[in-house]
This record gives structure tokens, sequence and C-alpha cells, in this order.
């Protein structure tokens, strides 16, 4: 097997760059990835995957950061004009950007679960010949919008793994998915497609990221080092007044949201975790002389467990609602986004981790965890509700070159990575029957 699935990574390359470079310069945000939604689908049905569509895999009701209509609508003409395809698209519209591509083997067997994630940040792409996306031809054509996290790549590296995994489709048993995820900056997605039930069947589950500091050639087997985290808007709304002749008349919502940020830095920190609380927006008022009538305030709470972000939020929400109080202002708080904590499942890393180390040479150094905390990642709800149901779950990063750190507007990778993640995670699939039968005779 060995040698053929290398030939078979190697033929598969190029086009992988041509896919990644494809979508990093359409790169499309959270929940606007309409025309690379529609691409992924042509893709996988081609292929002869059952698939799962939009509405079927996210669950409307739990879609969080949703942009408005009007937004959804003009980006969704913006990915027409830009290639879109028309056949797929009434599958997405509206936000519902997200696919489950399953491969049943007609083999007794497991199901197996990849997540990758499509979208890209809220940001301006360097334009100068010192960043090679646009000194090769391929950096972003959307304004506010770039790939830079490297879920260009995850995209690429789902598609690849489908054509090598229906390839080697005879050495494979039970049910393969392939989850391709909207909206996972600002952790909007995930839930939404948990709660749809898309990973209620699934008894192993492999989540991917490449780079996040981590050297090329690495293998991080099972990173446990995310922070659950809530996001959320706070909006104030006061009464306007004219601030020298009748002030006594206004509610000031400038001065509650002042009172709550700094209030919100005092929370105490937890005897059992780290935690983080931060107000990364704070905008309010519209003139000099005038009383301010609203303030909005771009808040995040994040804990080393769930408990402890629960804790931080709950402190969050009592400060907030009583800077309203003593302002006599309305406050609106509105969810933005969440994930949990979670520890992957350590016969699963152990098994992976082993594998990594016999066949996949390109990997030269294996870790189970760099024990690494800053970050959050939806992926975590999927990977807690594998685990809830009896299933065993992991989140797996592979380490690259990068040019600059993610979310930087000269972010970029070594493209090579795609090629080794492919092969990891179809070795992975291909080695289950060993996996199972150890697991079952323990």
């Amino acid at each position: 097997m060995d040698a053929s699935i290398n030939k078979a990574i190697t033929a598969i390359a190029p086009q992988l760059q041509i896919w990644r470079r494809d979508f990093h310069q359409y790169a499309e945000s959270g929940w606007f990835e309409f025309r690379t939604a529609t691409l992924v689908a042509d893709e996988l049905s081609r292929l002869g995957y059952q698939l799962q569509l939009g509405k079927e895999v996210i669950n409307a009701d739990d879609r969080m950061g949703l942009p408005s209509p009007e937004q959804l609508a003009e980006q969704e003409k913006r990915a027409i004009a830009q290639g879109a395809l028309p056949q797929w698209l009434s599958h997405f519209s509206g936000g519902f950007t997200g696919i489950v591509a399953t491969l049943d083997t007609g083999k007794p067997g497991p199901t197996l679960a990849f997540r990758v994630d499509m979208d890209a940040l809220d940001l301006n792409e360097d334009l100068t010949q010192q960043h090679r996306p646009h000194a090769e031809g391929f950096s972003s054509c959307n304004a506010h919008m770039m790939h830079a996290c490297g879920h260009d790549g995850h995209t690429a590296i789902g598609l690849g793994l489908a054509h090598i995994l229906k390839q080697f489709e005879s050495q494979l048993i039970g049910r393969i998915k392939i989850i391709f995820q909207p909206a996972e900056e600002g952790t909007r997605g995930a839930k939404s497609m948990t709660t749809a039930g898309v990973v209620d069947d699934v008894d192993f589950f492999v989540a991917i990221h490449i780079g996040t500091g981590v050297p090329k050639g690495e293998l991080v087997c099972g990173s446990k080092s995310f922070l659950a985290t809530t996001k959320f808007d706070v909006t104030y709304r006061g009464v306007a007044a004219h601030s020298g002749a009748k002030p006594e008349e206004g509610k000031n919502a400038l001065v509650a949201a002042a009172q709550a940020t700094l209030a919100l830095y005092g929370i105490p920190h937890h005897s059992e975790g780290s935690s983080r609380i931060n107000v990364g927006v704070l905008n309010a008022g519209i003139g000099r002389n005038v009383i301010a009538d609203h303030a909005l305030m771009k808040v995040e709470t994040r804990g080393e467990t769930n408990q402890i972000n629960e804790f931080v939020y709950q402190q969050a929400m009592n400060i907030i609602e009583g800077a309203a109080k003593m302002q006599g202002v309305d406050v609106d708080i509105k969810l933005m986004g969440s994930a949990q904590s979670s520890h992957p499942s350590p016969q699963w890393v152990n098994f992976i981790s082993h594998l990594a180390q016999n066949k996949i040479p390109e990997l030269t150094s294996i870790v189970d965890d760099k024990g690494q905390a800053a970050g959050s990642e939806d992926a975590t709800y999927f990977m807690e509700r594998t685990k809830a149901l009896g299933g065993q779950a992991t989140y797996l990063i592979f380490g690259t070159d990068l040019s600059a750190g993610h979310h930087n507007e000269r972010f970029d990778f070594d493209e090579d990575v795609m090629s080794v993640a492919v092969k990891t995670l179809a070795t992975i699939a291909l080695s289950l029957p060993e996996f199972e039968q150890g697991h079952h005779d323990e």
C-alpha cells in the first residue's frame, strides 16, 4: 500500500495547489462561502460521494454571528459573478454553506469523520511583491476577506482526501464522512452542524489544522489546548440630549459601556484554571455635545474548561446588566460565537501517533500535545458530541513554515503540508481495521 499511496499523493499534489490558490483568490468569510461550497459540492458529486447540503446539515436556529439577509444576498450575487455554480447554489442560499460528503464502502465497520473548514477572515490582504500570493497572482480579489488562517489549504486537503479515498475504496471499511464546515472564524459554525446531527453516527472523529506555530515536519496528534469561549455583542440604548442645555434629560449609553468595560477586567481569576476576558470593540455616541444614546461592545470570554468559561460569562452578564441599571439605559446581548474545551481520546491519539511514526516518513516529529493554550476552536463541539455518544475524537495539527503568523495580512504557508496531511488522513482511514481489531481485543 505504501508505494501506491505515495504515487497517488504525488499525482494529486499539483491539483491541491490549484484548488488552494483558487480558494485563496476568491476568499469568502463566514456564512458567505457560496462559491467555495458550490465548487466543493460539484467535485464531490463527480467523485460519487453521497452529499448532504445546506439545511440538511445546518440547524438554522444555532447559527451564530449570522450576517443580515441583505448582506447574504449581496454576497450571493458576488459569488455568482465570480464563478459559483448555479446548479448547486440553491442548497447554500441564505448562508447555509455546509457540506457533508459520505463514502459508504458497503462493508461492515465504524463511521469515521474528518472535518475541514472553508471560511476566510475579515481582513485585507497585503498587496506588495514581498507577499507571495500577490507576487504570483492569487491574492484575494475580495475586499476585507482573506485566507489568513490556512482554511483554503484545509478545503483543498478535504478534496484531496476525497479523491484518494475513492481510489483506495476497496481497502476501506464502514463509512467515511468528510465535513466541510463554514464559519469557523469567530467560532460560529460548528454548533449548528453538531445540533443538526452530522456526527451522531460517528465512531471516530478527526479535525485538522495546519501551522499554528508548529514546525514543519511535526504532527500534533491530540491538541487539547483550546479554551472554551463565548463571543457576544452588547448594545446599550439610552436617550440623547443636549450635553450643555439639558444633560439631565439624557440616558448615557457611552458611560454604561465604559463602566462595564472597566468592571469586566476586574472579574477574578478562577482557582481551577486560566481564564480570559476581552472587550475588542467599543463604539458609542454621535457628537461632542450630545449625550450618547447608543453604544456597542464586542466582547469575548474564555476559560480552560467549560465551567470556568461559564463562570466568567455569568460574571460578565451581571456587570453588563448592572451598568445598564446604573445609567437607566436598555441593554441587548446577542450571542455571536462559542466553542467548548475538549480533551482528545487517549487511545485514538496513541493509535494515530504510532501510525504517523511508522507510515508517514515526511513527519519527522510526533507529539501528543504541545500544551500551548490561547486560542479556541469550534471543532470541539464535534469532538464533545462524538465522545458523549461513545466515540473517540482528536484534533491534528500539521506543522509548516509560515511567512507570517495566523490572522496576519501577510500569512502564507508551505504548500507541501497539504500532501502530508492528505497522506496522513488517508492512512488513518486505510488503517482503521487495524485499530478496530485492537480496540475490540482489549
